[in-house]
């Protein structure tokens, strides 16, 4: 489970917007260049804005969260975002140079290879499952 916290900068109707609090996740560790799994922290980074999630736990405004993602669904997420878009491109950009187009139709299909993915991805609706919790030691 990789996990950081946050702080509900506003609150409205089951959901909440968050941000990353000074120290995130495994952000702190010692070992965080060379670590697998430090995806979350790098997500709720200093530079991200708020984002909004879903909370159905009552939250106060400056209340400090502890966010949870499991590696599986970090995985996905990486797949998904990375891996399928890369492979589609490739795949669109060898069929149409496969069937005697140049340059320019291999861009053309790696483009369309890249959508395709998008599509995928939008058509299968998985989103990563982000719980939260309230942190022991709110302020």
């Amino acid at each position: 489970m990789i996990e950081t916290s946050a702080r509900v900068v506003s609150v409205e109707s089951g959901v909440v917007r968050i941000e990353p609090t000074t120290q995130s996740g495994c952000g702190g560790c010692k070992s965080r260049s060379s670590c697998g799994v430090s995806g979350l922290a790098k997500y709720f980074s200093n530079s991200r804005q708020a984002i909004a999630i879903r909370c159905d736990v009552p939250v106060e405004l400056g209340e400090e969260l502890q966010l949870r993602m499991s590696e599986g669904d970090l995985f996905k997420a990486g797949l998904f975002a990375y891996l399928l878009p890369s492979v589609l491109a490739l795949v669109g950009a060898g069929m149409v140079t496969s069937f005697g187009g140049g340059d320019a139709a291999a861009v053309v299909g790696a483009v369309a290879g890249f959508v395709l993915a998008f599509l995928l991805t939008r058509v299968t609706g998985w989103t990563p499952s982000l719980s939260a919790h309230k942190s022991h030691h709110s302020t």
